[in-house]
């Protein structure tokens, strides 16, 4: 079974979500108006309508309400206005509070029926009194949302070591997993200050690149490996896929040589 779907996305940056445009006839780029959980809100168009195989035991898709107009462009504006003035107040608050957390964003939703505060913290935060203090300013349904350092990033964005804009906070609409290997395999300074990025953790480039390393390195021996070179019999040390090289200690001299990789072969097992 198959059906309708039209990719909208809430934030610049932020995840695709597929509704069901029905009967509109929606381009990217353009605003419009959709029913979510969360009530009504503004999204963007960001994948043209097309057809999609439904899961079995999905959901159905939320509807498109329709395209944004100039009435709800303008609502957005005022919208965004309010969210800077709660920002202002819940910095406010929560140092009366005296709480350990930051306050890093605050969405309205599109209905105005509810106010999101976004923050981070280093543990687990009670702000119970919190939130009914500004309930009680705000006369309206409050959620503190407590987020990661790189959600941090991606919402305050800001210029990576490369001098280019945060990857998260420009064009990356999903995080993916970064581990130390993919540093080692790159041979890359394990300096944490040089691959690491603004929010604290592993720079989310070190990904890029990661499958084109581990496929190239699937042609060199593993280090430690007993291999035959020209100059006699050795132990492989390092290797360099850009220079087509391998590093070996050989075992009679322990002096270390780089050899092209065609002229090492894999000693025979005995």
């Amino acid at each position: 079974m198959t059906r309708q779907v039209v990719g909208i996305q809430f934030k610049n940056t932020g995840k695709t979500y597929y509704f069901d445009p029905g009967a509109l006839k929606l381009e990217v780029g353009e605003g419009v108006i959709v029913e979510t959980v969360r009530g009504l809100e503004y999204g963007t168009v960001v994948s043209e309508s097309c057809s999609r195989k439904a899961d079995d035991g999905e959901q159905m898709l939320k509807p498109v309400v329709r395209k944004a107009t100039e009435e709800d462009l303008n609502r957005l504006e005022e919208l965004r206005e309010k969210e800077a003035r709660a920002f202002r107040i819940g910095v406010d608050k929560i140092n009366a509070h005296g709480l350990p957390m930051k306050l890093v964003g605050v969405d309205y939703t599109f209905d105005a029926s509810k106010i999101i505060f976004y923050f981070t913290a280093e543990g687990r935060v009670d702000f119970r009194e919190l939130v009914r203090d500004l309930a009680s300013v705000f006369r309206t349904r409050i959620e503190l949302r407590q987020i990661g350092v790189r959600d941090e990033a991606k919402m305050l964005g800001g210029l990576g070591g490369c001098g280019r804009e945060l990857c998260c906070a420009s064009w990356l609409r999903e995080f993916t997993p970064v581990s130390i290997r993919m540093a080692k395999e790159q041979n890359l300074s394990l300096n944490p200050a040089k691959i690491s990025g603004i929010c604290g953790r592993l720079m989310c480039c070190l990904k890029y690149e990661s499958a084109v390393y581990e496929h190239a390195r699937g042609a060199y021996p593993d280090v430690g490996t007993r291999v035959e070179t020209p100059a006699g019999e050795g132990k492989v040390t390092g290797v360099n896929i850009f220079k087509d090289t391998v590093t070996v200690e050989l075992k009679e001299s322990k002096h270390v040589q780089y050899f092209p990789l065609k002229e090492v072969k894999l000693c025979a097992k005995r």
